[in-house]
């Protein structure tokens, strides 16, 4: 039997009930995905049509459709949401890249530094990534913070 969204909330709750740690994770978990959608946008996957049309498809583009197959398993109206985000990160991704500082060194170190936020409030918590029980939620943080953006705006998941 498959668990539904409540029960992965529930459950990714336990370990996330700190005041600071909640706060962390509101600012490090749309830095990590971003940091994950701008590293995903480097590298590209060329096919050609005809001899005339040729066509790239970014490694992002794969991953935000097999997440978001996960998340419409889940619940449509918050893999929408995510959808949404994701669009988002892609276009600032692309922004970012304008910049002179490398798209993978910026990347990189939003990516570290999120992390290290992440580790150290979960030091505050006092208990472990839910992660590291269940790799699944990685892609649940994502999400459990959209379901918070739905409630207030009173949208049913």
């Amino acid at each position: 039997m498959s668990k539904s969204i409540h029960d992965w909330f529930s459950e990714y709750a336990e370990s996330h009930r700190n005041k600071v740690n909640k706060l962390v994770h509101w600012i490090c978990i749309p830095a990590i995905y971003f940091s994950v959608v701008c590293l995903l946008t480097l590298p590209k996957i060329s096919f050609a049509i005809n001899e005339h049309e040729r066509y790239n498809i970014t490694a992002s583009t794969i991953a935000i459709v097999l997440v978001l197959l996960f998340y419409i398993r889940l619940s449509k109206p918050l893999a929408l949401g995510m959808g949404v985000f994701s669009i988002v990160c892609v276009a600032l991704a692309h922004q970012l890249s304008t910049l002179s500082t490398p798209l993978w060194m910026s990347s990189l170190i939003i990516f570290s530094v999120a992390w290290i936020g992440q580790f150290i409030g979960h030091k505050i918590e006092g208990k472990k990534p839910s992660f590291l029980k269940d790799i699944q939620f990685l892609l649940i943080g994502p999400a459990w913070l959209m379901s918070f953006l739905y409630k207030k705006a009173g949208i049913a998941y």
